[in-house]
């Protein structure tokens, strides 16, 4: 009876709320140009150009740069974010805790200097009784920092707070900084339904429209799971669409193929008999409508899936590429011009070792901070943050020794 009461309510918000963003402003196409840091910043270990050479030798490029965020003394960390900043760092979002859901749960932040390859001391962004004063309503848990740059220049961080239940009675909220997050703003809420304004989560980065607005790829988890895209106008929704539909996807990261076409991969949230591969969404109405397609022949265990698309078009994913389990961690590249995927570079590894011997490796974020590199932080183990720095030449060098014949197989991928 629960259940169906539930669903009723679900109904009626889902009306009202058509009825609320029926009159809203007309949709603008994506922009293309995401915006980094400016092209002339040092990368993080500058490389000599290969003399009378296109493609870098390997003799002249460094190993990728291995960090890790700082500590900050908190048994467990999770859900690690990136954005650029206009001088050139790097900032990073994760929270931390006694456990992942716990009251103690802060968002952190840190800035990696590209000069000196170092992160500088931890500040607390928000916790669970700031959020409280700030939202003026009771709040549970944090979670799920995501940064994103508006149209104006400043930074805007989502994060998911809870006030009952578990994450699917979650809602999104959000704060601003106008000094590169030195510091922020009152916490606002955003409301995508002006009757159940729950379970409404986010984990993967806004994308941009043309009109300057933000796409904010988002996710349901209370009785269905699945993705939505809501429309940002200065810290409101003012539209939203759904991405996916019943109870399989969730976590949707976005490409942007033109200035009208999208692709979303998802996180798959399946029964044990479907699929454990990516599923997929796309648009060609720049959001206002999604419909299903094949899945992307990779293995996916119920895990977060991340990605970016560099200034040639080349695209990376860093994923677990396994059936089960989250105990290895790859990056993986393709191209605009080719729908194949393969691994350029495992991560982490466990899945050889005893279950009782394996750590995870989990929710990864990729960035670009000049449209060339590529910034990479994911949870390692619940216990640590790990960053990882790929060069504009390393990535060129992968790229250059990809094979065009075929995609690496499924079955050969989850081994």
């Amino acid at each position: 009876m629960s259940r169906v009461i539930a669903l009723c309510f679900l109904l009626l918000a889902a009306v009202i709320g058509f009825l609320h963003i029926d009159s809203r402003p007309a949709w603008a196409p994506f922009a293309l140009n995401s915006p980094t840091i400016a092209k002339e910043q040092l990368e993080l270990q500058p490389v000599a150009p290969a003399k009378q050479s296109t493609v870098p030798s390997k003799s002249n490029i460094p190993t990728p740069l291995d960090t890790w965020l700082p500590e900050t003394g908190a048994p467990s960390v999770h859900a690690a974010s990136l954005i650029a900043l206009k001088d050139g760092a790097i900032r990073a979002f994760w929270f931390a805790g006694s456990r992942e859901g716990a009251a103690d749960v802060v968002i952190n932040s840190a800035v990696l200097d590209p000069k000196s390859s170092t992160w500088g001391a931890p500040t607390v962004v928000m916790d669970r009784v700031s959020a409280e004063k700030g939202l003026s309503r009771y709040i549970a848990k944090l979670g799920n920092p995501v940064p994103a740059r508006t149209s104006d220049g400043r930074l805007q961080l989502f994060f998911v707070t809870v006030s009952i239940g578990g994450w699917a009675g979650s809602s999104i909220s959000s704060v601003i900084s106008d000094d590169e997050g030195l510091t922020w703003s009152k916490p606002q809420r955003l409301i995508s339904s002006p009757l159940i304004n729950l379970s409404t989560l986010v984990k993967s980065p806004a994308i941009t429209f043309a009109d300057g607005r933000l796409g904010l790829p988002a996710y349901h988890e209370w009785i269905g799971r699945f993705g939505e895209f809501l429309r940002i106008d200065a810290g409101q929704v003012i539209d939203k669409r759904r991405m996916s539909s019943g109870r399989g996807a969730i976590q949707p990261l976005v490409f942007v193929n033109n200035v009208q076409d999208a692709t979303a991969f998802f996180r798959q949230t399946r029964s044990s008999h479907q699929p454990k591969q990516i599923p997929v969404s796309q648009t060609q109405n720049a959001g206002q409508a999604w419909h299903s397609a094949d899945d992307l022949p990779i293995a996916n265990p119920n895990a977060a899936v991340a990605g970016v698309e560099l200034s040639d078009g080349v695209r990376i994913l860093a994923l677990n590429n396994i059936e089960a389990g989250r105990s290895r961690l790859v990056l993986m590249m393709s191209d605009t011009q080719s729908s194949h995927w393969q691994i350029i570079e495992v991560l982490e590894d466990d899945s050889a070792l005893p279950d009782d011997q394996r750590r995870e490796f989990s929710y990864p974020y990729l960035i670009t901070a000049n449209g060339n590199d590529a910034h990479l932080v994911y949870t390692w183990d619940r216990k640590k943050i790990r960053h990882r720095y790929f060069s504009g030449a390393w990535l060129k060098q992968a790229h250059s020794q990809l094979s065009s014949a075929e995609s690496v197989a499924p079955a050969e991928e989850a081994k």
